[in-house]
């Protein structure tokens, strides 16, 4: 979703931007091009007619701060609108909290509950988790297993076909030993009457601080029905939605959790643990307009990289040669798919080629033999790689002249892509600065 949704926008935006002269018939196309990028990301019918007349009106009766131009002028407030569309974000502390996660199922709400975990234990809180799931066979062990790949304790019972009764038994004992406690509850094929009376009792026992849905994003709209049922009878304060990079109807289902007004607290983002991203409607924007997430980046990689692993600052200024590069896309990998690391930078409208993104351990490998048969002067400039040094280099790898080429073309397109971090001809990220987002 993402991906589809932040391209078609970008290409809007791009297009407005090229133009000699902002009136009115370019407003329009303008317009009519971010409509059809939202209705193609299945964003409701309603909210993006709302959306285009306030862009429309906005552009052509506002007049542009002192200093602005009217193409500036204009972006700035299709930023603005866009971030209102997708709501606000709803609220998570740092400090000691009783979470239930709701859900139907097939929602990837135990997978979201350790994800969830593994949020707050990076964070440096002790996490517990009970397991309220009895409906679905292996609930209990799928919920144990991924939590004990990172020691968190997950409380339940496998044999027991009561859930009041398990939260019951374990929460007094999870209470003392543990400062966030996630309570998973069982999900159905639909909003069952049974559901919501069982997950209305396991509130009213455990008193939770939040009670946050999760839903799929491949529901699109329909998400809507969802979240007003079970705000109706547990008063969700926060939602959670998953497999936002798998789908095109991501725009759907949070223009229409937006519209329930309970806000967005995290979107899951891929298929790993890590991936869990707590929703920011100013970030997720600027990721899709090509202004990256520096602020997201950066703690990214405080989590999971020593300074030893890569010089993030080096990065940023777009130093790229061959013989850091291999240390620092290992390091990378660690943050995530690459594809999300580099959504993080500001690269403005520039589009990175798919196979650039391509970095798997095998090919990496493959890539450090023949960096190891490569000289100095060739690891710090990759230029003066051509012709017999091709040649040399892949009898000294036991690679071919086209692994080498590959190699050389990959690291190119990284470079060319890093460097999109200190400026394009018309870069996005800088001109938000100048609208006061510092992110």
């Amino acid at each position: 979703m993402m991906d589809t949704l932040g391209s078609s926008l970008k290409n809007a935006l791009k297009k407005l931007a090229g133009k000699t002269v902002v009136d009115r018939a370019a407003v329009e196309e303008l317009v009519r091009d971010l409509q059809r990028a939202l209705l193609q990301s299945d964003v409701n019918v309603k909210l993006v007619a709302q959306l285009s007349q306030r862009i429309k009106e906005r552009s052509l009766n506002e007049e542009p701060p002192k200093g602005m131009t009217v193409r500036e002028h204009v972006l700035r407030i299709v930023y603005q609108e866009l971030v209102l569309l997708v709501g606000s974000a709803g609220s998570v502390e740092l400090q000691p909290q009783l979470i239930l996660l709701a859900g139907l199922q097939g929602s990837g709400k135990t997978t979201t509950a350790a994800k969830l975990a593994r949020w707050f234990q990076r964070k440096g809180l002790k996490v517990g988790m009970i397991c309220a799931d009895t409906f679905r066979p292996g609930a209990y062990e799928q919920l144990s297993t991924l939590c004990n790949r990172f020691n968190v304790h997950c409380y339940g019972d496998a044999k027991e076909t009561d859930a009041v009764r398990i939260v019951a038994k374990y929460l007094p004992g999870a209470r003392g030993q543990h400062e966030v406690i996630i309570v998973d509850t069982q999900g159905r094929h639909a909003l069952e009457a049974e559901l919501i009376r069982e997950i209305v009792e396991i509130s009213k026992i455990s008193k939770p601080d939040h009670r946050w849905l999760v839903i799929d994003a491949a529901l699109g709209q329909q998400a809507r029905e969802q979240a007003r049922r079970f705000h109706e009878a547990i008063s969700i304060d926060g939602v959670i939605v998953t497999k936002m990079d798998g789908t095109a109807k991501g725009g759907g289902a949070l223009s229409a959790v937006a519209e329930t007004k309970s806000g967005i607290v995290f979107i899951g983002t891929g298929e790993t643990i890590e991936d869990l991203e707590r929703f920011d409607p100013d970030s997720f924007i600027s990721r899709l307009l090509g202004m990256g997430d520096l602020k997201l980046l950066a703690e990214k990689a405080e989590e999971v990289i020593s300074p030893e692993e890569v010089d993030v600052n080096a990065l940023l200024r777009g130093k790229f040669t061959l013989k850091d590069m291999y240390k620092q896309l290992e390091a990378l990998n660690k943050m995530g798919p690459l594809r999300q690391v580099m959504s993080m930078l500001p690269l403005g409208g520039m589009e990175i080629p798919s196979d650039a993104y391509d970095a798997t351990s095998t090919k990496m490998q493959r890539y450090r033999v023949m960096m190891d048969s490569m000289t100095q002067m060739e690891l710090e400039d990759p230029s003066v790689i051509s012709g017999s040094r091709i040649q040399r280099i892949a009898r000294g790898s036991g690679t071919s002249p086209e692994d080498v080429k590959e190699l050389l073309k990959y690291h190119r397109v990284m470079q060319q892509a890093l460097k999109g971090v200190r400026g394009n001809k018309f870069n996005l990220q800088r001109m938000m600065k100048r609208f006061g987002r510092t992110k």
